[in-house]
């Protein structure tokens, strides 16, 4: 062979060595032999006289810093050690391996010249054997099935090479990275390991092992719970993991990167009895004394932080006993390797090259048998770069390959080595074999007598959370449900009372139906105290589930029905209040073990929009609510009598829902407190708004039993935003009129008002209507000329309530009821003709001037009479003679 002419390298400071490479057919750069020499083992059998030629690639340089060169010359004895033994056995007869070395040096541009220069000026090689340098070996590996080239590498172990769709004819006897993913599952279900968390070094090499593991664990009911990567600063991903609760870490990064993940392990306290990494087992030995001092803690403190880790590689020799292809064990090999390299350096993938040669042997052996099976004129020395038919050959017999040599059983799948991985303990500053993992037989042997874990027993995969369900306190159920019975006692009393009572005036001028509602409602949400304190303690599940439905629902009938009758009669007096026109309106442990405490919720599907909805509607039925009590917070009206303490019961409600669904969703986590609150709150709730509406009727009831007969007046008082706004009035008025007859008295009322204007015009136009003859004027203003003094002080005495009061008392001293109501305003044309100059035909005439102010407020001071429809007047009577309209009997004051 003619390499090209280059600077020759430095030469070789081993003797032993050089005289090996020489041996072996290679030269360093500037030395050669005549194209077509061969050299091949020394000692050649009598009857092996043709050569077959191997393309040796990989790094052969001098230099100690190069690691990979390290390889390639610690690999040498290995393989010289095959050849030999090969050409004993006689293996090949009549041919013989002629191994030709060339030296890529680790780069790209003079690894591919190498290549090219060994196929222009060197002889037929068969196969190419080597490939050390990921990069270098990619680009020859690419290219070999043009130049229908078989490649067996025997250090290459970047996942990439795996791809057999852009390698087809790339073979390794060495385990690829992702080799380990397959063990280190196998790991994980021996010691139930379920839960994982990856920190990845961001370079291809790791990443594509740490993508491949994800692939592996998928579907194997293993989580990855947290996946984080790092360029140069570790620590940030290690908090995350830490964050995470991950227990169990695989890791990828190189000697460097580790040293600093360690450190930042030990800042974090994840190591220790809790904690296990599972990192790459190639590491040099005594690897972190190298990077130490580029990290920023003491070498105690890494090695606290490294010890139990496990390392994951590939075996380079065998560990059993049984004897290989070549007639040796894998003990009887490594002394053979020791001896023969003497002091020259070693390499973990001697074994693999070792069984390399033997690989490419056997896969000849085959390709020789086939040919001379089916061919008898062809032979593989007939091989050449365009011979498609033997490469293919040559392919199919390296498929075949399946022998057990000194680095286990040789089998590959897809041209990946199905090899076995080790597992290996950090122990005091040391790594100790625990374990194996045979890809072949899909089998883990765990070594447990020498592996040992820094607590009693390996460490968990997360925190062992211990579930503890917390129930609702039987006495706080039984004092809560007791204080709900006195409630429901109360609020059936309040009921029984409403109903007995309902046809008093104190209790009809409340609007008792209303009260009905709203002791329903109350005694609704004492109910669901109940079912509130029922869980799985009292209930089954499918029990449980069904109550959560049903106390929703009826806190939410309660809730809606006492709230709904509190709004309505809160809208009626900010109705009448609001409206001075007075128009009508419609009623509305030491150990890793935490406890978890389980709690039972009410959930569904649209949980949250279903609350969303509840809360959104009532929140603004009761805001509007409590903003018509506010803007009566001023009003007293005795005639409807509770409306101060509705007004209270709105804001009692308002305040206690508030308070209640605020503190409920801050105990979801304690059962007792959220129970016990919300019990409280719904309890407060409706004994307060009961009482407020049913114990001032009580009192007054038995205090002042006709004192619906008693208070004939009412009052109300605004307190309006503007200062130009603001009025006194005071109102008195007698009997209920019937409620059938609204619109007739309404429309009655509009006509009076419109007549009372005229009078404010002029009085004396009032008194000339009051009169028919000059008689009858005299005797009016004899007899009547204080109701007409009254009528002109309350015109002009509007801003004073004692005043107001005044002149209704000094009227009421001198015109009784007993007086107003001693006519019969419904008699008919048949009875006694009536004197119009009596003082009462005068005051019934007098008063039908005066306007109704509203039809609710005749009851306070008596008027019509329920059955009377209309004024009854005989249709016969003469005009002198015929009855006025029935006596309303109004007085008004402040129009």
């Amino acid at each position: 062979m003619h390499p090209s002419p280059r600077r020759p390298a430095a030469a070789t400071s081993n003797p032993a060595m050089l005289l090996l490479l020489l041996c072996l057919g290679w030269a360093p750069p500037g030395w050669g032999w005549p194209r077509g020499s061969s050299r091949g083992a020394a000692g050649l059998p009598p009857n092996a006289t043709t050569p077959i030629s191997i393309m040796g690639l990989m790094p052969l340089s001098q230099s100690e810093e190069d690691q990979k060169s390290r390889i390639g010359r610690g690999v040498l004895p290995a393989v010289q050690l095959a050849m030999d033994q090969i050409r004993n056995e006689s293996l090949l007869n009549p041919y013989f391996l002629d191994l030709r070395l060339y030296d890529t040096e680790c780069d790209n541009a003079k690894g591919l010249k190498a290549f090219y220069d060994a196929i222009k000026y060197g002889p037929n090689h068969l196969m190419v054997f080597g490939g050390v340098c990921a990069t270098v070996t990619s680009i020859i590996a690419e290219s070999l099935k043009g130049w229908n080239l078989v490649q067996l590498s025997f250090a290459a172990t970047t996942p990439e090479l795996a791809d057999k769709k852009k390698y087809p004819y790339f073979f390794r006897t060495v385990p690829s990275d992702n080799a380990v993913n397959p063990a280190i599952l196998k790991l994980l279900k021996y010691y139930h390991w379920k839960r994982v968390g990856t920190l990845t070094q961001d370079l291809p090499r790791f990443s594509e092992v740490r993508n491949d593991l994800t692939g592996v664990l998928y579907g194997e009911d293993i989580e990855i719970s947290d996946t984080e990567s790092f360029s140069d600063d570790p620590c940030t991903s290690v908090k995350k993991l830490k964050g995470n609760d991950v227990r169990i870490i695989l890791g990828q990064f190189d000697e460097e990167m580790a040293v600093k993940v360690f450190c930042c392990a030990y800042d974090e306290e994840m190591y220790g009895s809790k904690y296990l990494w599972i990192i790459p087992g190639w590491y040099e030995n005594l690897w972190w004394e190298s990077w130490i001092n580029s990290s920023q803690c003491l070498s105690k403190n890494l090695l606290a932080a490294m010890e139990g880790y496990i390392g994951v590689d590939f075996e380079p020799l065998s560990s059993k006993t049984s004897k290989t292809i070549s007639g040796r064990t894998p003990q009887q090999y490594e002394k053979e390797y020791n001896a023969k390299r003497g002091d020259g350096q070693s390499s973990k993938f001697h074994g693999y090259a070792y069984d390399g040669i033997w690989v490419i042997a056997k896969t000849l052996q085959r390709a020789m048998k086939y040919l001379n099976a089916t061919t008898k004129h062809q032979k593989i020395e007939d091989f050449n770069y365009t011979n498609h038919k033997l490469g293919k050959i040559f392919l199919d017999a390296m498929n075949e390959t399946n022998f057990f040599g000194v680095t286990g059983q040789v089998v590959f799948r897809n041209g990946e080595r199905m090899g076995t991985i080790k597992f290996t303990q950090f122990q005091e500053r040391k790594e100790v074999k625990v374990g194996e993992y045979n890809a072949v037989a899909d089998t883990l042997e765990i070594n447990n007598s020498v592996i040992r874990f820094q607590g009693l027993e390996p460490p968990k995969d997360k925190t062992i959370i211990q579930e503890e369900l917390r129930k609702i306190s039987l006495p706080l159920y039984s004092i809560l449900s007791a204080l709900t019975i006195l409630g429901m006692i109360m609020a059936s009393a309040f009921l029984f009372f409403n109903i007995k009572n309902r046809n008093q005036k104190l209790i009809k001028m409340s609007s008792p139906y209303m009260n009905n509602l709203i002791i329903l409602g109350g005694m609704l949400s004492y109910a669901s105290i109940f079912l509130f304190g029922l869980d799985g303690s009292f209930v089954s599940e499918k029990t449980f589930e069904t109550l959560c439905t049903v106390r929703t629902w009826i806190l939410t009938v309660g809730y809606t029905t006492a709230f709904g009758a509190m709004f309505a009669k809160t809208w009626r007096v900010h109705a009448i209040f609001k409206n001075v026109k007075m128009k009508k309106k419609p009623d509305p442990a030491g150990r890793d073990i935490s406890i978890r405490p389980i709690l039972e919720h009410c959930e569904n599907t649209h949980m949250t929009i279903w609350l969303g909805i509840v809360y959104a509607y009532k929140g603004l039925l009761m805001l509007f609510g409590c903003f018509l009590a506010w803007e009566t917070r001023n009003v007293s009206i005795p005639a409807l009598n509770d409306s101060k303490y509705i007004g209270m019961s709105v804001y009692n409600v308002g305040i206690m829902c508030i308070i209640g669904a605020a503190v409920s969703f801050l105990t979801r986590d304690q059962p007792n407190v959220q129970f016990c609150i919300v019990a409280l709150v719904i309890i407060f709730c409706s004994t307060i708004t009961l009482c407020l509406v049913f114990v001032p009727k009580l009192i007054t009831l038995r205090t002042n039993p006709d004192a619906a007969t008693q208070n004939r007046r009412f009052q109300f008082t605004q307190n309006q935003k503007k200062e130009d706004s603001k009025t006194s009035t005071s109102v008195t008025s007698v009997n209920q009129a019937s409620t059938s007859r609204l619109e007739g008295l309404q429309s009655e009322n509009h006509r009076l008002r419109m007549k009372i204007t005229e009078l404010d015009k002029d009085l004396e136009e009032v008194t000339m209507q009051l009169q028919d003859t000059p008689e009858k004027t005299t005797y009016i203003k004899q007899n009547h000329y204080q109701d007409l003094n009254d009528i002109l002080s309350i015109r002009n005495f509007t801003d004073s309530k004692d005043g107001e009061k005044a002149i209704l008392k000094n009227h009421l001293d001198q015109n009784p009821p007993a007086q107003w109501g001693s006519s019969d305003p419904c008699r008919t044309s048949k009875d006694p003709i009536e004197d119009i100059n009596s003082p009462e035909h005068i005051q019934r005439r007098l008063s039908l001037q005066l306007p109704i102010l509203h039809h609710a407020y005749l009851p306070s001071i008596g008027g019509v009479d329920a059955s009377c429809a209309s004024p009854c007047v005989s249709p016969s009577a003469s005009p002198r003679h015929r009855h006025v309209p029935p006596s309303f009997r109004v007085m008004v004051s402040g129009l």
